[in-house]
């Protein structure tokens, strides 16, 4: 089959190329799907670069979201058959004609949905899901504070904090156009703050009339690490999805952490086990999935394409992705 490789095994941009790999076989449990799409997603550059370590097991060829129609069941499968349409989660391997994935990591692709929109949702939604709604525990009356709120999984945090009845959302991002981008979903961000301009702790606490907010969804790190547990409510709760800006963080005061009793956790989710992201993709489907539309549609959830390439273009999507200059996602077609 083809695939998208990386030569030498990692390296710069200008290593990927469109090579032949060997098919895979799904094994029991395991489906078979042949590619239409896949998202682009900042661990993949992580990867390309050989500084992602990879779960055991992981398939060398990147990419964990998809869309597709089956080809082929492994053994005890029986809920999925050949031409069913899908998009899914896998721990790589998405990069390529076809991928096999667990039976249980697949959801029925609707038919108002593209190919392309189909495949912006699993890795960027399931993260989000995960982080707010399952461990943040995100309610009604919450206040919600997104970090790179213009990135895939911000704007999906934006939207599920709407979802599930937050009083406000604010999103912060680094220009006015992302900014007016998050402001102007139709279920997007109550409030938005120029984290390069402003200080983003002061503005939630004017925001919020002092209380400070109850849930962070964080990729920073270290820059903000300091300012999150000055926005943090009593009780609040803080999902570390990323250290974008650095791992350490050299001086702070654990007294904040434990007077407010503040909840701060890390979350992965490619390293989960198989049955962890079968429940993941379960409750998802059941709370939220049938909320989202494309851009154009009317789901109180809508998914926002950034830009489509052809996998013939794959250094010019990661190019894209490197410059940060993308809001919403970026996908690539299997042509």
């Amino acid at each position: 089959m083809r695939a998208i490789l990386v030569k030498d095994g990692k390296g710069p941009v200008d290593n990927l190329y469109l090579g032949e790999a060997a098919q895979p076989i799904p094994s029991a449990g395991k489906v078979l799907v042949k590619v239409k799409a896949f998202g682009l997603n900042r661990m993949d550059i992580l990867q390309r670069e050989g500084k992602y370590p990879l779960p055991p097991g992981t398939p060398d060829i990147m990419g964990v979201e998809f869309s597709g129609h089956v080809v082929k069941v492994g053994e005890g499968v029986s809920e999925w058959k050949e031409g069913d349409e899908v998009l899914g989660l896998a721990s790589g391997g998405a990069y390529a004609e076809f991928i096999v994935a667990p039976h249980r990591n697949l959801i029925r692709k609707p038919d108002y949905l593209s190919w392309v929109e189909a495949a912006s949702i699993p890795e960027v939604f399931l993260t989000a899901f995960q982080a707010l709604v399952v461990l943040a525990e995100v309610k009604k009356g919450d206040h919600v504070l997104v970090h790179a709120g213009a990135s895939g999984v911000g704007i999906a945090a934006i939207q599920l904090a709407r979802l599930y009845g937050a009083t406000t959302v604010t999103a912060t991002a680094s220009t006015k156009e992302k900014l007016d981008l998050v402001l102007s979903l139709p279920h997007g961000a109550t409030h938005a703050v120029n984290y390069k301009t402003q200080d983003f702790a002061e503005e939630v606490k004017k925001i919020t009339n002092g209380k400070g907010v109850d849930v962070i969804i964080d990729f920073v790190g270290q820059s903000h690490w300091n300012k999150n547990i000055d926005s943090l409510a009593y009780d609040g709760r803080m999902t570390l999805l990323a250290t974008l800006s650095g791992d350490e963080v050299l001086s702070f005061s654990l007294k904040p952490i434990l007077y407010k009793r503040l909840r701060i956790q890390g979350s992965t989710l490619r390293a989960r086990s198989e049955d962890y992201q079968a429940q993941l993709v379960a409750r998802f489907k059941q709370e939220a999935f049938h909320h989202i539309t494309g851009s154009s549609g009317d789901g109180q959830i809508r998914t926002y394409i950034h830009k489509v390439y052809p996998w013939t273009e794959i250094q010019d999507a990661h190019r894209e992705m490197e410059a940060n200059s993308n809001s919403g996602k970026i996908v690539i077609e299997v042509v």
